[in-house]
């Protein structure tokens, strides 16, 4: 009886997995058809593969296109970010933005676009070198005998106010460029090209297989110090290779989309509200959700005041916001 309902929840899980799946690809081609120029998906069709020199091709291929998959990328990797960084903190309230990982990437990527901005395409490599900097230090705050994961909450809230001083400050000092700037401290995709999409692809794609390589040490580690020591893992080692991976993600996203909030926070607990804290399923499952959730909320960016738009952080911080005080409040724990 054990067993049935053992691989009962098995199918569920993989059933719930292909729904996310479904819904990452029709809201990938409701992004394509819908802006400031609504595209039907016969014109789409006709544009992509038999009129080329249209005007719809341009906006497609150019525009609409690289876009739709960078709002892909950014939810993901911002998405399993936040799914990393909860269960190694053991900790509902943990997030990339919320604990000073996206604030060490988001320094690192304005010093290089307002000092050095014909270094852009380091930006990504800076935004990780910022992330990982930011989580020694809050490693280096938090350790006492190990560091325990509410001192590393409270550790990375405090960094992250220190890195905002220091954001503040450089944009203080270069007023003229402030704003070039906006968009990024707000997080938006409104002048994302295929440049974009060549930038965070190699890291993300990195991040996302490292990932999925070791899932179960991940589930062994939310047990608790304790029995994850009895059952032979290196607790330190493992918990600094997840907020590792887990900068590399972060830091890609941030170095394309900027200050994208609330991404790492909401999209794992929605997740898990319908396929469970196995991180063997929650890992792929996030994957889909936070690129559904970032994809969707582009779109409504896009069309809310068309064909003026706004950037798409907004959208995610009137939704995240709320969401971040429930959380608050019920005080769950895993």
């Amino acid at each position: 009886m054990g067993n049935s309902n053992i691989k009962g929840q098995r199918i569920r899980k993989k059933f719930t997995l292909l729904i996310f799946v479904g819904l990452s690809i029709i809201s990938f081609f409701i992004s394509i058809e819908n802006g400031a120029v609504n595209i039907r998906p016969g014109e789409i069709i006709d544009a992509v593969f038999f009129e080329k020199s249209t005007v719809n091709y341009q906006i497609i291929w150019n525009v609409r296109l690289p876009r739709t998959i960078v709002a892909a990328l950014v939810g993901t990797c911002l998405a399993l970010s936040g799914a990393i960084l909860q269960g190694v903190m053991r900790n509902p309230l943990a997030g990339p933005d919320i604990i000073g990982v996206s604030s060490g990437a988001g320094l690192m990527t304005l010093i290089i676009l307002i000092l050095f901005p014909d270094f852009y395409y380091l930006a990504p490599a800076a935004a990780f070198i910022g992330a990982m900097a930011a989580t020694l230090f809050i490693y280096f705050l938090a350790w006492k005998e190990g560091a325990a994961p509410a001192r590393l909450i409270l550790a990375g809230v405090a960094v992250s106010s220190l890195l905002g001083a220091g954001t503040n400050t450089l944009m203080t000092f270069y007023p003229n460029k402030v704003a070039g700037v906006i968009g990024f401290m707000v997080g938006g995709l409104s002048s994302t090209t295929w440049q974009q999409v060549n930038t965070i692809l190699p890291y993300a794609a990195a991040g996302i297989v490292l990932l999925l390589l070791i899932p179960n040490k991940l589930n062994v580690l939310i047990m608790g110090d304790e029995i994850a020591t009895s059952l032979g893992l290196n607790v330190e080692r493992t918990r600094f290779i997840f907020i590792a991976i887990s900068s590399l993600l972060a830091g890609s996203a941030v170095s394309v989309v900027g200050l994208l909030g609330f991404v790492g926070l909401i999209v794992p607990h929605m997740t898990r509200l319908f396929i469970g804290s196995d991180y063997r399923y929650l890992l792929p499952a996030v994957i889909f959700t936070g690129s559904t959730i970032v994809m969707i909320c582009d779109t409504l960016s896009r069309m809310m005041f068309a064909p003026m738009e706004i950037p798409v952080g907004i959208i995610m911080s009137a939704l995240g916001a709320p969401f971040f005080l429930y959380l608050l409040r019920r005080k769950r724990e895993y």
